[in-house]
């Protein structure tokens, strides 16, 4: 009972110094804050005459909502009452307040309790009042914020860094309060389900999601899924900017899907080179050469082969340290005006969590991690994030084929992820015996949601730092079975999946 005393002091200041900030910006400006107590009265009013309110008002307003502390104290002896599943009505209001030391004196008494049933309008129109308290608390709110920024920024003890991560933690907190979906009837559900199936049918490439642009991949996943977090995970070397910059490229330049690149590691120029060895055949070292190796033809090569890569819809961010908040923000922008359909991040430990996790580097990136899961969700697309593994694969014996435990810094992230995709490369290891192995690349699709898990067959370029299907006519590895059983998963399978 001590401990829950301390929590309400606690609350009661915080909301004091709000009140505060929000009452001295509007001394300054001349203005009252944002209010409606009129609406407030009507509101309290019904919910006490209409039973039927109390339930719809409650999933919608908290005690912030009303300005006037005797209708916060009214709206908290309301919410008691619902909470116990006891009658809420002007007599157990009034008990209840009764109950609590100064309660009913401090509302006013007993008669204004009752006064507040003579000011309500009609019921019809209480989605719209309980719709204007909200506003109005969210205007103040951000009076709110904006008030303490100012003082922050005052105070030259804060980094700059702090100050924008601790500004944008507060919007978006403020507006993922305000962001409710609402309850679906199964019968809605079904239909936006089956319409989306009727237009899955008509696509030719037998996809349901974002093609990859690997056909092994996408026979497997079917495409990368609206709302699914993927998770690319691997050793430093194994080449996990390849593999998705080549999947980014394919989507971009060959099924001309807006595409998204946020790389925390590389700058956007060391990617374009990559892209650029890529797309010509021109080998790498001579790119990054700076250019002086290159003939006369081969810079013809260049500007006439990275046509349509130029013309492509794919967008690259190279932020540094980039934080969940920002990526949030530029993520909704870039859906919103260009249409983009899938994120790729590279990779997920160099994003940084909210200020008060620093330090507790597990829960930043499980906060991190949930964070890209609801953003998926929220836009409705799929984002791929590239994560590093732990060391426990390079000091395990045998094939140092990675496993779920091998993530690194948080198991949030397997549990978060939709799918976990493995890059393998047993050549890296000296364990390639087979010429016809060389440049293998294991794809362990280690956990699968929505499908099975298998391994892929791909084939890793290492000249042109890209990655193609293992069958591909162009790369001699015809008449090889481009999947086999996960070694994660052996006995999930009775036999190979098949192409």
């Amino acid at each position: 009972m001590a401990e829950k005393t301390l929590q309400q002091r606690k609350a009661d200041k915080e909301r004091s110094l709000r009140k505060e900030r929000i009452e001295g910006a509007g001394r300054e400006m001349g203005l009252v804050p944002p209010q409606a107590l009129d609406v407030e009265e009507a509101v309290l009013g019904a919910m006490m005459l209409e039973p039927g309110i109390v339930a719809d008002a409650l999933d919608s307003l908290s005690e912030e909502c009303f300005y006037k502390d005797s209708h916060r104290r009214i709206f908290k002896a309301i919410t008691s009452l619902a909470r116990e599943h006891n009658p809420v009505d002007v007599f157990t209001v009034t008990e209840r307040l009764k109950s609590q030391e100064g309660g009913l004196e401090e509302i006013g008494g007993a008669y204004a309790l009752s006064k507040l049933t003579t000011k309500i309008g009609a019921a019809t129109h209480i989605d719209y009042h309980i719709k204007l308290l909200v506003e109005k608390y969210i205007q103040r709110e951000l009076i709110s914020i904006s008030s303490l920024v100012q003082k922050e920024c005052f105070d030259g003890g804060i980094k700059v860094d702090d100050l924008l991560d601790n500004a944008q933690q507060r919007i978006f907190t403020l507006a993922e309060r305000n962001m409710k979906r609402e309850t679906m009837s199964i019968q809605d559900v079904l239909k936006d389900t089956i319409a989306q199936i009727e237009s899955n049918r008509e696509r030719s490439d037998g996809l349901s999601g974002v093609a990859s642009g690997f056909v092994g991949l996408d026979e497997v996943t079917l495409g990368w899924q609206a709302s699914d977090l993927v998770i690319v995970a691997a050793r430093p070397a194994m080449g996990k900017t390849a593999f998705v910059l080549t999947m980014a490229r394919n989507m971009a330049v060959e099924h001309h899907t807006p595409v998204a690149f946020f790389s925390l590691e590389m700058s956007s120029q060391q990617l374009a080179k990559r892209l650029i060895v890529s797309e010509t055949g021109i080998s790498n070292e001579k790119i990054r050469g700076g250019g002086r190796a290159l003939s006369d033809a081969e810079i013809i090569q260049l500007n006439e082969r990275v046509k349509n890569l130029a013309s492509s819809p794919l967008y690259i961010d190279d932020t540094p340290a980039l934080s969940l908040y920002e990526f949030r923000s530029k993520a909704r922008k870039l859906v919103r005006s260009q249409g983009v359909k899938l994120i790729i991040i590279d990779y997920l430990q160099l994003m940084t969590g909210p200020v008060e996790l620093r330090g507790m580097r597990e829960q930043e990136v499980a906060h991190i991690s949930r964070g890209l899961k609801s953003i998926a969700k929220e836009l409705n697309i799929p984002i791929i994030a590239l994560s590093q593994l732990s060391r426990a694969v390079e000091v395990r014996g045998g094939n140092k084929r990675p496993q779920l435990s091998d993530l690194r810094e948080s198991g949030a992230i397997e549990q978060d992820a939709d799918i976990v995709i493995f890059i393998h490369r047993p050549e890296y290891y000296g364990a390639t015996e087979n010429p016809a192995d060389l440049g293998l690349a294991e794809i362990i699709i280690a956990k699968h949601r929505n499908g099975k898990v298998c391994d892929v067959k791909m084939r890793f370029l290492s000249s042109q730092t890209r990655f193609v299907d293992f069958n591909d006519t162009q790369y001699e590895a015809q008449g090889q079975d481009q999947y086999f059983d996960s070694a994660l998963n052996s006995s999930d399978f009775d036999e190979p999946a098949q192409l």
